[in-house]
C-alpha cells in the first residue's frame, strides 16, 4: 500500500510541473512573415538562377550585359516534394530578367533544387 502511495505522489507531482511552453517565430522583417520566407528562398536560389539566365540569353545579340533580376518580381509556380517529408524538392519559378531601370526583357521558367541545383530552363518569351 506504501508503493502504490509513493507512486501515486510522485505520479501528481510530475505531472503539476509539467509546463507547456510556446514558442512564436520572430519576425524582423518589414514584410509578412510568408512573404519573408518566400523571398529568403528565392534569395537563397539565387546562383542558379544566374545561371539559368545566363545560359538564356548567352546567344540573344540583343541582350543587355547588364541584365539581372529581382526576388520581389519572382514567382514560385511550384514546389515539388520528390521523396517525401523532409526529402529533395523541386522548385519551379517565373523569373523576369530586367535591364537598367527594370524595364523587363523577358520572361522564363527555371527550375532548380532546393540544394541550389539547376535543373531546367526555358525561355518563354522576350519583351
Amino acid at each position: 500500500m506504501r508503493i502504490v502511495t509513493i507512486t501515486f505522489m510522485l505520479a501528481i507531482f510530475l505531472i503539476s510541473y509539467n509546463t507547456s511552453t510556446y514558442a512564436q517565430t520572430i519576425n524582423e522583417a518589414e514584410t509578412e512573415l510568408c512573404d519573408t520566407v518566400k523571398y529568403a528562398l528565392i534569395n537563397s536560389l539565387r546562383e542558379p538562377i544566374d545561371k539559368a539566365i545566363h545560359k538564356i540569353y548567352k546567344d540573344d545579340k540583343d541582350a543587355p550585359e547588364s541584365l539581372t533580376w529581382a526576388s520581389y518580381q519572382t514567382e514560385i509556380l511550384k514546389i515539388k516534394q520528390l521523396y517525401g517529408v523532409g526529402g529533395a524538392y523541386e522548385i519551379t519559378l517565373k523569373v523576369k530578367p530586367y535591364y537598367r531601370a527594370h524595364i523587363t526583357y523577358g520572361e522564363d521558367i527555371v527550375v532548380v533544387s532546393a540544394d541550389g541545383q539547376l535543373i531546367d530552363y526555358k525561355h518563354l518569351k522576350t519583351y
